[in-house]
């Protein structure tokens, strides 16, 4: 199934004919909303940057279409309305958000802030969107042309000073999440860990900072909003997660963290663009995290790059390049690490590289091969990892069915069945429909009708989540 483009928005025209009749600079129309909105009690930071965005469509939340119409009449002497400069609706413009890799760090800034205040403010208002394979190739192409910022240092008389204490804040949070998301499933953590990135991390980024600790918090957002794609991902919103993913790239490229971005080009956008049946844009994000990262990524961060590749070939039925890659990627694990690479890529490993195998046989019709990476996965995995767990349990009982081992796949689904009562994950329901539909051809069997049975039993205490890829 491939992603729908995304609409591009349109520029505004009105906007700019009343700048132009105005005679004033994007940079002191930013300045003079910038003043009205403190009036009003509002921490504004507009820029010329800003200006140059709604004039290409992007429109501003709350009172500030309002405030801006008033700087217009006070420059124009007359009253200005907000439907006048193509702003009457406050939520007509939301496809842009969170798609671009900004130019500077102030851009980015806002950018990823405006992501967090809608996401938090209007938890649907993002939610119909798609996964678009076109909105891929700016953000991927820009990561890979882009040199580190220069200076991200802060010094604004308002907002908190961010300090080690902060970024270290930032970062016990992001693992607590992390740990509750793979034991409960995104759909609890996530509401929780949007309002975090809106309500405290927004500010510490808005806030004060030195160079040292400034790159450092970059990074800690990057970390937490990389999790936010995740979570966006198993509640059924892979147009949300891409824009998550985007900004967490970007924020990636603040901190001076080039592996992490590359980490979350082929973990994070790669693997949407294989859900979306996008096999080839898959490759090419994998490729980009291996050529974007050369000389700088740990074995372990190499083995995840050839294997997000390997997905794609996989999908695309390329059993060749598949198999060149596998034996990169088992390569590049044996040299791994297991205790001393960078937090965040210690998630991935032995029983990782596995899981990411068996999906690839599976794609490739093996499904004895894909059982016994399957199978292997589930060996390592810990137990406190109950959705990789249910995830790997309903990949082996598929592949089980799919080689004529009835009896054996529903016993493996029965076990998926229990954990998946304990979470809230689309994921888990969308790798149960797939082992329900490799059951089908089997549904007269005394096994299927069993876990059938099983199955109503159990529905109404497993939490409906969303499965579609919108």
């Amino acid at each position: 199934m491939t992603g729908r483009p995304v609409v591009p928005r349109q520029s505004n025209q009105r906007l700019r004919s009343l700048i132009q009749e105005a005679v004033v600079s994007n940079s002191a129309l930013a300045r003079q909303v910038n003043v009205l909105g403190q009036e009003q009690g509002l921490d504004l930071r507009y820029d010329k940057t800003s200006v140059s965005r709604w004039l290409r469509g992007q429109q501003p939340r709350g009172r500030v279409p309002a405030i801006i119409a008033e700087a217009l009449s006070s420059r124009l002497g007359r009253t200005v309305s907000t439907d006048e400069i193509g702003m009457a609706n406050g939520n007509s413009v939301t496809c842009g958000v969170g798609l671009h890799f900004a130019a500077d760090v102030a851009d980015a800034l806002e950018q990823v802030r405006e992501l967090w205040q809608m996401d938090a403010e209007s938890s649907e208002a993002l939610s119909g969107t798609t996964m678009g394979a076109s909105a891929l190739v700016e953000p991927t192409r820009d990561w890979l042309i882009s040199a580190v910022d220069p200076e991200v240092a802060r010094s604004h008389r308002l907002g908190p000073r961010a300090g080690p204490d902060e970024v270290e804040l930032v970062l016990m949070t992001t693992r607590a999440l992390a740990e509750l998301d793979h034991r409960m499933g995104g759909g609890y953590v996530r509401p929780v860990l949007v309002s975090c990135l809106h309500s405290v991390v927004s500010g510490l980024l808005g806030g004060s900072y030195g160079e040292a600790t400034g790159r450092q918090l970059f990074a800690a957002a990057a970390r937490l909003t990389e999790l936010a794609g995740y979570t966006a991902m198993d509640t059924g919103r892979p147009g949300l997660a891409q824009r998550y993913y985007i900004q967490a790239v970007r924020l990636a490229q603040a901190a001076d963290e080039r592996c992490f971005g590359g980490y979350v080009l082929a973990s994070g956008l790669s693997r949407l663009a294989v859900d979306a049946g996008c096999a080839r844009e898959a490759v090419q994000l994998a490729r980009a995290a291996q050529e974007g990262t050369r000389g700088q990524a740990p074995p372990a961060a190499q083995a995840l790059f050839y294997a997000a590749e390997a997905r794609g070939y996989a999908l695309l039925g390329d059993s060749r390049m598949f198999g060149i890659l596998r034996d990169k990627a088992l390569e590049a694990m044996a040299h791994a690490d297991p205790v001393g690479g960078p937090e965040w890529l210690n998630r991935f490993n032995r029983a990782y590289l596995a899981d990411e195998l068996a999906h690839c046989y599976r794609d490739l019709r093996q499904p004895r091969q894909a059982a016994r990476r399957a199978a292997e996965a589930l060996a390592r995995h810990p137990r406190s990892l109950v959705r990789r767990r249910t995830i790997d349990l309903l990949l082996l009982a598929t592949a089980q069915v799919q080689a004529g081992e009835v009896e054996e796949g529903c016993r493996v689904a029965e076990e998926a069945v229990g954990l998946l009562r304990q979470l809230r994950s689309a994921l888990g329901r969308r790798y149960l429909e797939r082992f329900l539909a490799a059951l089908r051809p089997y549904r007269d069997t005394g096994p299927a009708c069993e876990f059938d049975a099983l199955l109503k039993e159990n529905e109404a205490h497993v939490p409906a989540q969303r499965v579609s890829s919108e």
